[in-house]
């Protein structure tokens, strides 16, 4: 019944709210306009100082009828910092769980950074809790399957924001995609939005943790190591980082040909956001299907981009070879840039990767880790020996996520009651 009635929602655009008589639109922009749009100029304040607040629909799945998320949520916005140190502004969604914590001390707070959703605003995750699956015609079609983790964790008693990060949702703005300053600064800075939120069960200099999976696997790994320098005023007592693109250089080849091949697209168009003046180098090396990728994928979310692009081969969209390109001084050096592991890490850290990732390589994140022990970090590296399956499919890159999430979970748990940790540098 609930099948027949989706799919006369899509004919419709409207799907039914958990009261028959309250519909809700599948998707509509204005919706958003008001609150996704950054203030002009932007306040005065610190970066974590709130912009905006309002409650926020969570849903599972659009009706709202198949279950709910055990936490009241609200849609955020705060003041933080791009990659060149400018204050910029950043969404996301709070969730304040209705179960206690049954833990140690206070109610810990878990800063999520959420994987790949695309570069389109409509992709924004603080949008897509309040439609559980997001569809506009024709292959504009997303599915918040960062909420299978949310729902267990906010049941657990751990409140959650989940960071949109810089332009993603915020109009006008482009995702600034993987890029290690910006995303470490709007983790950290969503610590800190969270505690000045009223109302909360969250106490004043409380225990923070990260998390996230490999698009939010880097973005945990960068907050690790920016905190000591960027937020000492955060309490952090870990993060996990799972599938951490550490070193997009070494990426590239793995992307190629992939199902998420497109993925590299928003690479490119996030450097050009974040740094304009390397706009004029990355075009001059693009053949136009490669200013056709870049254009098209600035407005779509993940699906729609694997849809579109998937298995497709990198070379077509430069006209000079993919090695000798990478080679470039100029060029490498802009991935050079969101390389992670140059910092050592106030807290400890869980780094998993999967030894046979077709996507996000194992060598990168287990250099990361070594990287990070010579600075004398706590880390514990995690292989997962999933054995190859449909690698340009990236199976072996989704699959550990689920299979890794648990034992991660219990991890970040660990930290919050006190429980020594188990590095293990100098034996991977």
């Amino acid at each position: 019944m609930f099948l027949a009635g989706f799919s006369g929602c899509l004919a419709t655009g409207f799907v039914p709210r958990a009261a028959a008589d309250d519909w809700y639109p599948y998707y509509n922009e204005d919706e958003y306009t008001d609150f996704y749009t950054p203030p002009n100029p932007l306040p005065a304040g610190k970066p974590g100082d709130l912009v905006r607040a309002e409650p926020s629909r969570l849903v599972l799945e659009p009706s709202g009828q198949l279950g709910a998320i055990m936490a009241t949520g609200t849609r955020v916005m705060y003041l933080s910092t791009d990659a060149r140190g400018n204050p910029d502004v950043v969404t996301g969604t709070y969730f304040e769980p209705y179960n206690a914590w049954p833990g140690q001390g206070p109610r810990p707070l878990i800063v999520y950074g959420p994987g790949t959703q695309g570069q389109g605003d409509q992709c924004a995750p603080s949008r897509q809790f309040n439609q559980g699956i997001h569809w506009s015609p024709y292959l504009d079609f997303g599915f918040n399957y960062e909420e299978l983790f949310v729902a267990t964790m906010v049941a657990r008693g751990f409140a959650i924001l989940m960071t949109d990060y810089e332009g993603l949702g915020t109009i006008g703005v482009t995702h600034t995609y993987v890029n290690r300053l910006s995303e470490g600064h709007a983790m950290l800075d969503a610590a800190r939005a969270a505690r000045l939120l009223p109302g909360t069960s969250l106490s004043p200099g409380g225990p923070t943790a990260f998390w996230g999976y490999s698009q939010g696997g880097g973005a945990a790994a960068s907050a690790a190591e920016l905190a000591a320098s960027y937020a000492p005023d955060l309490n952090i007592v870990g993060s996990y980082a799972g599938a951490p693109p550490a070193d997009l250089a070494e990426l590239m080849p793995f992307a190629d040909g992939s199902a998420l091949v497109g993925v590299v697209g928003y690479a490119l168009n996030g450097i050009m956001q974040s740094y304009p003046e390397a706009e004029p180098l990355i075009r001059s090396k693009l053949t136009p299907r490669g200013e056709d990728l870049l254009a098209k994928v600035k407005d779509q979310c993940i699906a729609e981009t694997l849809m579109k692009f998937m298995f497709r081969h990198l070379q077509p969209y430069f006209n000079e070879p993919i090695e000798e390109l990478m080679a470039e001084p100029a060029f490498k050096g802009l991935f050079d840039l969101q390389r992670i592991g140059t910092l050592r890490p106030n807290a400890p850290v869980l780094v998993n990767s999967n030894r046979f990732d077709p996507l996000v390589p194992w060598t990168a994140a287990n250099q990361m880790a070594r990287d990070w022990c010579e600075k004398g970090a706590d880390v514990e590296f995690r292989t997962n020996e999933q054995p190859p399956f449909l690698n340009k499919a990236i199976i072996n890159h989704a699959l550990p996520m689920l299979v890794d999430g648990e034992p991660a979970m219990q991890w970040i748990a660990d930290r919050f009651n006190g429980v020594p940790t188990a590095p293990n540098c100098g034996t991977y």
